[in-house]
């Protein structure tokens, strides 16, 4: 390959990534299970006390990034999460008489003290903070030098695989879910004095900006329970050492970069993982290349390049050699410095990394040229169709390298509406799932409503609709409480008054059946609502009814020919639809359906118990509830035999276009046939007579 074919080949690289990564807004699954898990890790309660929180943050690859790449980013979902019982202060510092609404009235304060490595820090019990009731301010008990505190005891272990400071969630059994990395930590809401230096030094290119440093530094930071590598060994230090982390900052770092940045730093991470050179060789416990060393690579980059470094006859190939390069000249001197904390060096000589530098210092603009091709674009065509994968098994010249890519790029541009399409309807499944696994509170549906706006605006109108109907039951089960009360003013918000006199409810308990009926009726408005949008901006590429819920509600009240009319006007369109349609989670939603559909679940479920994991299972499609309650109308109506005869021919199509192991569905279509047939019989034998 000539000069020209290596600088041609970078340019194809370049504008290969420039054009499959997307940038935000997005709404992918990794997204989706983000923020679900914030709400669920809202609900534990840790400490003894009840009332305490824990307050979720995303941290890592989905914090960080706002492009979204054809080949994933994150292997897991990464949380942090605080105590909001407990604060930690800077040494001599004075205690706070206001701290932010998400804290406790009681809150133990920590003050952090110096080890004798940069960067790791002891705790010591300091005040005892108590909120006043008339102004909101605290009051602080101060206490007596005392020992550390321990860094262990991570609140969520039970059940937890435990991994550092982290806990490992693995959940890719189900629902093709990523594991979450779960770590806890302690907020500090004041800039670290270790780190004094980062908002004032010098920069010759402007970045970060000034109004990006104010903003970091009045996040403050965290501190994070682990001990150096150099002190795991030790008996006392290994349980009293603590780590600041940056976490925070580097989420609003990462964002402020212009797409070539997350891009190139993407493709350090992914030539690093697949390479395997962060992987430790042996059980030496010696220190090896992680993410954090790139990442730390790319902020110094960002700071001491010039914008036009970034942008100027932009290469990304380039750029990834020449930061290579620096980062084997890093390894060989045992040098990384700290991005935030002067004078602390992320690299020493426990460090295993002789053989890695060797093979960063070696590469050129050919290599990692053809490795991108090979490995990258490689990778993407897989996931194409296969008349563009199958190109990709010749990439010997500039000119079909070009061709690989441009197809590649030209299915992905067409397939990002069928990408979002299947986010919305994972989320329409996991969503229902995992909030019925956890308990609701005022602060975690706060929380899943702030986090799932975040993503797309038709989110919190199906969240909200789904914690409608788990308080119905609960309320249908147990009766009203001031928790519940207080859980659905959060949902309804203003709307709370019109929905259900809350005062009346409150004083004389009594109706429950009708507040149960009025929230029925709210989520279910809710989800026609979300139907609406849901057409809206995906009827180009599926045919989506909007007033399946609508129907499925005018059954339940009895209200037959209006179910009727919808249910028949739904299976007119949907049965000549190309796409299967959304499908309605049985189990999440199981107010809203009679008992044959609810007692053929559970037979279902106890013939063989493992469907419930599977959704594909458990899940009525439009076209197949349709068809069940038009069956059922039909029935209670007493229509005459031309109406059944024609609805056995629907049920027949409706049969064939849905997948065999489509259970439930297959089930449900099978027993209203057998419905329709038992019927006709009685009013044939009738006719007879």
């Amino acid at each position: 390959m000539t000069m020209a074919d290596e600088c041609d080949v970078g340019k194809i690289v370049t504008a290969f990534l420039l054009n499959t990564c997307r940038l935000a807004p997005r709404q992918g699954q990794c997204d989706i299970q983000a923020a679900t898990y914030c709400g669920s890790i809202s609900t534990e309660h840790p400490l003894d006390d009840e009332e305490a929180e824990l307050i979720p943050l995303i941290t890592g690859s989905i914090g960080e990034f706002y492009i979204e790449p054809m080949l994933p980013l994150a292997g897991d979902i990464d949380l942090m999460f605080h105590v909001s019982s407990e604060l930690t202060i800077p040494r001599g510092h004075p205690a706070p008489t206001q701290l932010p609404d998400e804290f406790h009235k009681y809150v133990h304060v920590y003050e952090i003290i110096d080890s004798h490595l940069r960067g790791f820090v002891y705790l010591q019990m300091r005040y005892l903070l108590t909120q006043c009731s008339n102004d909101g301010k605290y009051n602080y008990l101060e206490y007596d030098e005392g020992h550390c505190v321990q860094n262990s005891g991570n609140l969520l272990s039970d059940g937890w695989i435990v991994h550092g400071p982290a806990l490992l969630a693995d959940n890719s059994d189900t629902l093709q879910l990523l594991p979450m990395d779960v770590v806890r930590c302690l907020r500090c809401l004041v800039w670290p004095p270790q780190a004094a230096d980062w908002p004032t030094r010098h920069r010759n290119y402007g970045w970060p900006d000034s109004a990006t440093l104010d903003r970091i530094v009045s996040n403050g930071c965290d501190v994070v329970g682990v001990a150096h590598r150099q002190c795991k060994q030790d008996k006392w230090i290994s349980k009293l050492q603590w780590r600041l982390s940056f976490s925070r900052a580097e989420i609003v770092l990462l964002n402020s970069w212009m797409p070539v940045q997350q891009i190139v730093y993407h493709m350090l991470r992914y030539f690093v993982k697949t390479e395997r050179l962060s992987d430790c060789a042996d059980n030496s416990g010696a220190g090896t290349l992680s993410n954090y060393h790139i990442k730390t690579l790319m902020l110094w980059a960002c700071e001491l390049k010039s914008r036009s470094w970034w942008t100027e006859n932009l290469n990304a190939v380039r750029i990834c050699v020449e930061l290579l390069n620096t980062l084997s000249v890093w390894l060989i001197d045992k040098r990384c410095p700290h991005y935030f904390i002067i004078n602390c060096n992320l690299l020493d000589n426990s460090f295993n990394v002789g053989s890695v530098a060797s093979k960063l210092i070696s590469t050129n603009e050919k290599y990692i040229s053809t490795w991108f091709v090979n490995n990258y674009i490689g990778q993407c065509a897989q996931l194409c169709p296969q008349n563009v994968s199958r190109l990709s098994n010749d990439v010997s010249t500039t000119k079909n390298i070009q061709n690989v890519a441009s197809e590649i790029v030209y299915w992905r541009l067409n397939n990002l509406p069928y990408d979002s399409w299947r986010a919305v309807l994972f989320a329409e499944r996991y969503v229902p799932e995992a909030v019925s696994q956890h308990s609701l509170t005022v602060r975690s549906c706060i929380c899943w409503m702030n986090q799932f706006a975040k993503i797309d605006k038709r989110f919190p109108i199906y969240f909200s609709a789904v914690a409608l109907l788990q308080v119905a039951r609960r309320i249908s089960r147990n009766g009203s409480t001031d928790e519940l009360m207080d859980i659905l003013a959060t949902i309804l918000g203003r709307n709370f008054n019109q929905c259900c006199s809350v005062l009346s409810i409150r004083k004389t308990e009594r109706n429950t059946s009708e507040l149960v009926e009025l929230l029925l009726k709210s989520a279910v408005e809710h989800l026609t609502t979300y139907r609406q949008l849901e057409a809206r901006d995906f009827g180009s590429i599926a045919t989506i009814v909007t007033t399946d819920f609508e129907a499925l509600y005018a059954y339940k009240r009895g209200d037959y020919q209006r179910c009727l009319q919808l249910s028949t006007q739904n299976i007119r369109t949907l049965l000549n639809a190309v796409l299967i349609p959304p499908t309605v989670p049985q189990f999440q939603f199981v107010q809203l359906f009679d008992g044959d559909v609810v007692s053929l679940t559970a037979l279902m479920l106890m013939v063989n118990p493992e469907c419930r994991d599977e959704t594909r299972f458990t899940c009525i499609s439009q076209t197949t509830l349709s068809l069940y309650l038009m069956t059922q109308c039909q029935l209670k109506l007493r229509h005459p035999l031309t109406s059944l005869a024609q609805t056995l021919d629907y049920i027949d199509v409706a049969q064939r276009r849905h997948p065999r192991d489509y259970t439930l569905n297959q089930l449900t279509l099978k027993l209203i046939e057998r419905k329709v047939l038992i019927n006709w019989s009685r009013l044939r034998s009738d006719l007879t007579y």
